[in-house]
């Protein structure tokens, strides 16, 4: 099987890839949210070395930019990483750490 792209981030690999492809093509941003979440968890878990919070998400969004051809929108993908972020967070919700 022949593809027309070559793979852009190996860590990541071809089928993410293909998946952000697919993911575009969805109407809504609604449509997209729980694919993009699946997207931004297969990025993180490739690079596990992206562990500064602040920058993180921009750098996930840069990459699903360009594995999706430029199709997806960054700052939608970036809110998705920074509300998976959030979610992580001990202090979301100004909630107190427990120790």
């Amino acid at each position: 099987m022949s593809y027309d792209r070559d793979i852009l981030d190996r860590k990541v690999g071809r089928n993410a890839q293909l998946f952000a492809q697919a993911i575009a093509r969805l109407d809504t941003a609604r449509a997209r949210f729980p694919y993009l979440r699946i997207l931004v968890c297969l990025i993180e878990k490739a690079h596990p070395e992206w562990t500064r919070p602040e920058p993180r998400p921009r750098r996930v969004a840069r990459l699903a930019e360009k594995m999706s051809g430029g199709a997806l929108c960054p700052e939608e993908v970036a809110a998705v990483a920074q509300a998976r972020d959030d979610e992580r967070s001990p202090r979301s919700n100004g909630q107190k750490v427990k120790r």
